[in-house]
């Protein structure tokens, strides 16, 4: 059996690898539980992140990305080593290629210590691409020609915002704020507003189930629990979805103001593309309800929400795999 090439979206909130010839074979949250005494790791990816929060003393439940960019380097390494050997993904005969993504203006620090991590799990070549160009690729679009793409990749950790022609980024900005700012935001509302603490995993549910960004005529409604700030006590408090509009307004605005700078600083013929061709939105935040309208409705132009959001980047790394004479530069 020989090596396979290996693509990873190595992302904050989860990890997709998209092994070539079968598509994507594993989709797993970012995060290994450690036991603090002796530091080992006890579980990775969907059994640790079940642990979040609900783990005793001595087990800490661990997300070693952060903001796109790897904050445990030692934990990264585990818990990519444990990915691939789950997917089988050393070859017995070679080891494999892995392209892997990386948020646009990050470091060269930064993408070295990504790419030392994929070169210690045993992989023969490492590649590094930026995300938003992986993603557009993801998203259908074809970025090789003499056109301008726009592209809104909104992750975990980071966001990222592109205009592309010729096969590369004409133009770009990543910035911190993307799904864990959103839940913060959702937990410190709730906190502050109802004097009620909950938990990451509750604030996400929250997100997923009623969040929305532009105001709509359906109102949504749901029961959260948490602890009573007060008595310290138990507690269950009825949210509605305008809410959670009001906790997300102004991280929102933030990457809406994001897109208008890259946008003002596209050269006109580009900018006359992207009229024509509109904006796509990828990542778990384009599932936002409302997020592409306010996109259309702030930036004048018109906005899409990619197929597959959250499996973009995976497949982009799929079909970059496939002409890996465009990254093997």
């Amino acid at each position: 059996m020989f090596a396979k090439d290996i693509g990873i979206d190595l992302g904050t909130a989860n990890v997709l690898i998209y092994v070539k010839g079968q598509g994507i074979v594993l989709n797993e949250p970012s995060v290994v539980a450690i036991d603090s005494e002796t530091k080992k790791p006890l579980a990775v990816g969907r059994e640790a992140r079940d642990m979040l929060g609900r783990t005793p003393g001595t087990v800490h439940a661990i997300r070693p990305m952060k903001d796109g960019v790897i904050a445990d380097f030692e934990v990264t390494e585990v818990m990519l080593n444990h990915f691939i050997k789950k997917i089988n993904g050393k070859g017995f005969l070679s080891r494999p290629r892995i392209l892997i993504c990386c948020p646009s203006n990050i470091t060269q620090v930064e993408k070295n210590a990504i790419k030392d991590a994929a070169e210690r799990t045993g992989a023969k070549k490492v590649f590094l691409e930026e995300e938003p160009k992986v993603a557009a690729v993801g998203a259908g679009l074809d970025i090789s020609a003499p056109r301008g793409s726009m592209v809104i990749d909104v992750g975990g950790g980071t966001t990222d915002v592109a205009v592309l022609s010729l096969g590369g980024i004409v133009n770009s900005a990543s910035i911190k704020i993307a799904g864990n700012v959103f839940d913060n935001d959702i937990a410190k509302y709730i906190k502050d507003k109802y004097k009620l603490l909950i938990g990451d995993r509750t604030a996400e549910e929250i997100k997923l189930e009623i969040g929305t960004v532009y105001p709509t005529e359906k109102k949504e409604k749901m029961d959260v629990r948490g602890r009573d700030l007060v008595t310290g006590l138990p507690h269950t408090i009825t949210i509605t979805s305008d809410e959670v509009e009001e906790a997300l307004r102004e991280s929102i605005y933030i990457i809406v103001n994001t897109a208008k700078n890259v946008l003002e600083q596209t050269p006109p013929e580009l900018s006359a593309d992207i009229i024509d061709k509109g904006i796509v939105v990828t990542g778990g935040g384009a599932l936002i309800k409302g997020f592409d309208e306010l996109l259309a409705h702030e930036l004048k132009v018109p906005v899409f929400v990619a197929e597959s959001p959250l499996t973009c980047v995976a497949e982009g790394t799929g079909i970059l795999l496939d002409n890996i004479h465009l990254i093997d530069k």
